[in-house]
């Protein structure tokens, strides 16, 4: 039996000193070492020599230890022992919240899903707007930036929640969505910058801006119609108003105009009256003094005044005859008025009563 198990096992035997082995090449020590030493020299140099770009500038970390700040250049640093963080300081940084861009060609398209817990906010009157807004910011003080706050970006972007929370909270639905967005953005910044120093980010806010602001999209009918009726309102009160500065004023005038003109009437009766009453008083006096010459300088007055206005006069005697002809009639035609006395042979002619004939 064991004879047999040996013959078995014989057939599988393999002689392995026919198997050809691989040689390996036989180098000179010295390449090796060669070889080894220039790969340890790159690697020296590769940690050695880094690159700032120029928006940028290098924190140099020894073990993790903040060393010095390095410009924008090539420089040098211990290999092995010292790293280099690059920071922006002079690239505008952003933050976006309510919406992301996805696309940054040609033409921005933005992406609201899953966002709606940053820009659903609760307004002072108890509304809800939907605010989009973005803010824009750079890098002011490295060291700050880095070792003062850690994981500063989202400590970053939560004070931006919170204080405009607070902002929208302050105010009613139709100021955020209307009238106080500029108001809005200017306190933003003003708050979110004070909180940022208080926080030593090193961060300086530049802008925030308000992207998109709107009611929900369950109660936006209801507001475009609330909206709209708003500005019928407004543009019938400002037509109402322009009417009442057209007419208003035209009336004040025209009312002071009247006034005026009743008082200068009565200014002038009134002054006109004194003066006959003084003139009556005057003449008074001096006809009480001297009452014949009086009543004939008076008299004498009188018809100067009035036989002027009469035209021309022709006293004829009742004996009379034939005067026609030595009458000068264009002589008295040209005293006459136009349209006034009679023509002639009117009246009364030769042997009349003697009475004034108007010519």
């Amino acid at each position: 039996m064991d004879d047999n198990r040996n013959d078995f096992e014989s057939l599988f035997e393999v002689d392995t000193s026919r198997i050809p082995r691989p040689q390996l090449p036989n180098l000179p020590g010295n390449l090796v070492g060669m070889i080894v030493g220039a790969i340890f020299l790159l690697l020296v140099a590769w940690n050695t020599l880094y690159q700032v770009q120029p928006e940028e500038v290098g924190v140099i970390l020894r073990f993790g230890e903040f060393m010095r700040i390095t410009d924008p250049g090539l420089h040098m640093k211990i290999p092995f022992v010292e790293s280099v963080e690059p920071v922006p300081v002079q690239r505008q940084l952003k933050q976006e919240f309510g919406f992301r861009t996805v696309d940054a060609g040609v033409r921005s398209t933005f992406s609201a899903q899953d966002l709606e817990g940053e820009s659903v906010m609760l307004t002072g009157d108890l509304n809800v707007a939907v605010v989009e807004w973005i803010v824009q910011f750079r890098v002011s003080d490295p060291y700050q930036y880095l070792f003062r706050v850690r994981n500063v970006d989202d400590t970053f972007r939560d004070m931006n929640e919170a204080v405009m929370r607070e902002v929208v909270g302050d105010r009613t639905v139709t100021e955020v969505l209307t009238v106080g967005r500029q108001d809005i953005e200017a306190t933003v910044r003003n708050q979110l910058q004070e909180l940022a120093n208080q926080y030593e980010t090193g961060i300086t806010v530049d802008q925030v801006v308000l992207q998109d602001v709107n009611p929900p999209d369950p109660v936006k009918p209801s507001w475009d119609g609330v909206n709209q009726a708003q500005q019928q309102r407004d543009t019938l009160i400002n037509e109402a108003q322009a009417r009442y500065n057209q007419v208003i004023p035209r009336a004040s005038g025209e009312a002071q105009q009247t006034i005026l003109q009743a008082e200068g009437y009565e200014l002038n009766r009134v002054n006109r009256a004194e003066g006959d009453a003084s003139r009556f008083i005057a003449v008074y006096e001096q006809y009480r003094r001297a009452p014949e010459v009086t009543r004939q300088r008076l008299y004498l007055e009188t018809m100067q005044t009035l036989l002027p206005a009469l035209g021309g006069k022709l006293f004829l005697d009742e004996d009379a005859q034939g005067v026609l002809p030595l009458l000068p009639l264009e002589s008295m035609q040209r005293l006459v008025p136009s349209g006034g006395g009679t023509a002639p042979g009117g009246g009364t002619g030769p042997g009349g009563d003697g009475q004034e004939n108007d010519r």
